[in-house]
């Protein structure tokens, strides 16, 4: 039951990142295709600058309870994925460097450079976050000792000796592109006005249909490469419920963007991330890190620390948790609203 509570606690933050950097990330994307001018840049930048840096703390967040609770999770985890997580940590930087100096420096052209900065490295991010998922759903080549290595890539086949990127994987990384655009220019319709939220409105009504089909294709090459993955819905029907939910969020994004209910169709576009992480985790458990023989896996049993060490861990989780909330509640009533730029064309304005 305590394994159960903490693998519920971590998926809920997971999905918690997901859907806070899930919008930035998108507008990050977007930025260069929906800002055609200096000033929808700029506009863009300023919808996402109060708190961009705060959603990546729910990573971080998500990452030392991790580190707390599964420590072999995290061990053979960040041993194995070593490569692509240096890929990652290079992305997150140079994301931030697109973003802090892009709105300290005047310059035209130091202005186009760290706007392609921040557009390829949130695009990377995307693709990469959605490749780690695929890597996990695929599993892995986990040892006796539960420690595994992947290279980059190796055949680009599905098999035994898989890399991080394979033709599975690299569907994992454009669904999760794809929907974190969705995401982002749902985000972005929600905060501007004018041409820009037009075009935000247009990308994400094109976008969702392609989504839709991206996910029905991802979910068939799911059940081709892992059949067993369906054995949590077969014995509890009521997970089904969760493939239907993901489709009608999809649906909700589409009918509320159309009708201009930008708010439900962010909300709508939340929803399907949230369910399908919460489709993802619910197929997998107890499995939190799934080997290519199943003998290897490893669950909330083998994995999980001493039972002393996380009741005084959730204690302070509860603390910890109460006071995030409380403040992302404040930042986020405080930049309620549409954005609007102010003569010195900052984002802290």
């Amino acid at each position: 039951m305590v394994g159960f509570l903490w693998f519920a606690i971590i998926s809920v933050m997971l999905a918690g990142y997901v859907v806070l950097d899930g919008f930035d990330l998108g507008a990050g994307a977007l930025h260069l295709f929906l800002g055609r001018t200096d000033q929808e840049r700029r506009k863009i930048i300023k919808a996402i600058g109060p708190v961009w840096d705060g959603n990546e703390v729910w990573l971080l967040a998500t990452g030392g309870v991790l580190y707390f609770v599964f420590p072999q999770l995290y061990a053979s985890s960040f041993s194995g994925f070593y490569l692509p997580l240096m890929m990652v940590l290079w992305l997150l930087m140079l994301r931030a460097i697109g973003v802090e100096f892009r709105t300290h420096i005047e310059d035209k052209i130091w202005a186009s450079f760290f706007d392609g900065i921040f557009c390829i490295g949130s695009l990377l991010l995307a693709v990469f976050y959605g490749a780690a998922l695929g890597n996990v759903v695929r599993g892995l080549p986990l040892g006796a000792d539960h420690y595994f290595f992947l290279p980059l890539w190796t055949n680009w086949n599905v098999g035994a000796h898989p890399g991080v990127l394979d033709w599975y994987t690299v569907l994992s990384g454009v669904v999760a592109l794809v929907a974190l655009c969705v995401h982002g220019a749902n985000y972005i319709a929600m905060k501007t006005d004018g041409d820009l939220n037009a075009r935000a409105r247009t990308t994400s009504l094109v976008l969702t249909p392609v989504l839709i089909l991206l996910t029905i294709v991802s979910l068939l090459a799911t059940l081709a490469i892992h059949p067993g993955i369906t054995a949590n819905y077969n014995a509890l029907k009521i997970g089904y419920l969760i493939p239907v939910l993901v489709f009608a969020s999809l649906i909700g994004v589409f009918v509320f963007q159309k009708a201009k209910k930008e708010v439900f169709a962010f909300v709508s576009g939340a929803l399907y991330l949230t369910f399908m992480l919460v489709g993802a985790v619910y197929s997998l458990y107890p499995v939190i890190l799934p080997a290519i023989d199943p003998q290897y896996s490893l669950t909330i049993n083998n994995s999980i620390t001493a039972s002393y060490a996380l009741q005084v861990g959730l204690r302070w989780w509860i603390i910890g948790i109460v006071i995030a909330l409380g403040y992302f509640v404040f930042l986020y009533r405080m930049f309620r609203g549409k954005v609007a730029l102010e003569n010195d064309g900052g984002y802290g304005d």
